[in-house]
């Protein structure tokens, strides 16, 4: 049994003015063959879980292209077309094979091209047929589609956000396929979409924790695959952005259909309880300093570098400089510049700059600063966090600078805080510290709560920011909660 796996990542934030290119890719990841293998086995990704399943069970998995790009603006046309063509050059390179198992998002958009996904299974369509499975894993943010429903035999979604679980989703996509290939089941799928966008829910607390309760309820029937509440990317400005429901059971469409829908009016009747009141950052900092205990994690969900962010907004970091903190750490802004000039001038140098706020005004101006150097490193590790663990990150080169009480990491690449990783690399234990503050809107959870006393996420104006009126989606085919309040939820949406 011989399956193909591969994988194009990336969470599209159309609001962005940067263009996604190849570079984009390559500053991430861009490999292929037993590259992909080497890069994986034994780390919890997708990918990691797609190897080790199939080492487990003696499936020989071939390995193709593997393209992650840290989330940002709209991939160029010319871009998107070297994707697909590094992805189809790939399987064409192969002689024999039973199945494809791809790691995709579900949130990518190019230009001219609004479901990235969509089409890259429809290239892959064109080589292999359609009598070959394709099974694709998902994050939980894509916005599903008519045309990933009808290329995919199957579509399986991570369940929780931190996506803690990308491991298992890939495990569970070779059993799937092996089950598949020896006619073990048939899949049928029914995709209910719902006229909805929420801002990014952890699924640590209700309402989200409580609808993948009925999701796994429903899964205990034997008969039912998998049922996944996908709570798609509101950062994309593209008619089939929202919520919706994916149901995969064995060779029952009418069940699919029947559950997808259940699921979906339970989403439907909670979304209130997805919009949450958040405070600003001023707000969120004196509410730290009234708590007791330490940490205190202040996450800065409105420029988080996951969600297609520049990740150099100061708003949270000017408030805390001008709150006079003590004992006080942030890791991390993203500020080339600054990682360089603290390279030149050495540790124990003193430093004048303006930190931040140099790729655009909405998430906040440069702060002027008279900092000291006091560690530089590579900004290399190893990924601790449950999601991702094991993996090998490089945030490039990196300083920790001292502004009065406050520890200031900068890193040369953007991405939000996973972990306490970033920190140690500085010598900086965060158990120590009355307030962290960090760039991210969930995912952090992940690494943080085990440590943290307590957690307050703050939002400012910002490409991730809670706020959805402040995006203006122009794209829209129909009304959408909560920009419409009253809309009437049917079954008009549901996809077989």
């Amino acid at each position: 049994m011989k399956i193909l796996i591969g994988e194009i990542a990336h969470e599209t934030n159309t609001f962005s003015n940067e263009k996604t290119t190849v570079e984009s890719f390559k500053e991430w990841r861009w490999i292929h063959g037993d590259e992909i293998i080497l890069k994986h086995r034994k780390v919890r990704d997708y990918l990691g879980g797609m190897i080790d399943r199939a080492e487990e069970t003696g499936v020989e998995v071939i390995p193709m292209f593997s393209a992650f790009a840290m989330p940002s603006g709209v991939i160029t046309q010319e871009t998107y077309k070297r994707l697909i063509s590094e992805l189809t050059d790939s399987i064409k390179a192969v002689a024999e094979y039973d199945a494809v198992c791809l790691a995709l998002h579900g949130a990518g958009v190019a230009e001219d091209v609004d479901d990235l996904e969509g089409g890259i299974l429809a290239a892959v369509r064109e080589v292999i047929g359609y009598k070959i499975p394709v099974v694709v894993t998902l994050d939980l943010h894509g916005n599903i589609t008519d045309q990933m429903v009808r290329e995919a035999d199957v579509l399986l979604g991570v369940n929780f956000y931190p996506h803690i679980d990308c491991y298992e989703r890939g495990i569970e996509a070779i059993d799937i396929t092996k089950k598949i290939l020896l006619g073990e089941i048939q899949p049928k799928m029914s995709l209910k979409k719902l006229p909805l966008m929420i801002p990014t829910s952890t699924t640590d607390l209700p309402p989200a924790n409580i609808i993948n309760e009925l999701c796994w309820a429903q899964e205990e029937n034997e008969a039912i695959i998998d049922c996944t509440f996908f709570h798609g990317f509101p950062y994309s400005d593209i008619p089939e952005v929202g919520v919706s429901v994916v149901t995969v059971t064995d060779n029952d469409q009418e069940l699919a259909d029947q559950i997808a829908e259940v699921i979906a009016i339970e989403i439907w009747n909670s979304k209130e309880k997805f919009f949450p009141d958040i405070v600003n950052s001023e707000e969120g900092i004196n509410r730290a300093l009234k708590i007791e205990g330490k940490p205190i994690v202040i996450n800065e969900n409105s420029d988080n570098p996951g969600g297609g962010t520049p990740g150099d907004g100061t708003h949270l970091l000017s408030a805390m400089i001008k709150a006079n903190l003590e004992n006080a750490c942030f890791g991390f802004i993203y500020d080339p510049e600054v990682v360089n000039i603290a390279h030149e001038r050495g540790v124990g140098a003193s430093i004048e700059v303006l930190l931040g706020g140099k790729t655009d005004d909405m998430h906040g101006r440069p702060v002027p600063i008279k900092a000291y150097v006091k560690t530089l490193a590579d900004g290399q590790f190893i990924q601790s966090s449950p999601m991702g663990r094991g993996a090998r990150v490089d945030y490039g080169k990196s300083a920790r600078i001292v502004v009065g009480g406050i520890d200031i990491v900068v890193c040369s690449k953007r991405s939000q805080t996973l972990d306490e990783q970033i920190f140690l690399l500085h010598g900086i234990n965060i158990r120590s510290y009355k307030i962290v503050a960090l760039k991210s809107s969930q995912h952090f959870r992940a690494g943080f709560e085990p440590l943290a006393h307590e957690i307050i996420p703050v939002d400012s104006p910002g490409l991730s920011s809670f706020n959805l009126y402040s995006f203006k989606h122009t794209r829209l085919t129909k009304p959408v909660y909560p920009f419409i309040k009253e809309i009437e939820f049917s079954q008009e949406d549901k996809v077989k």
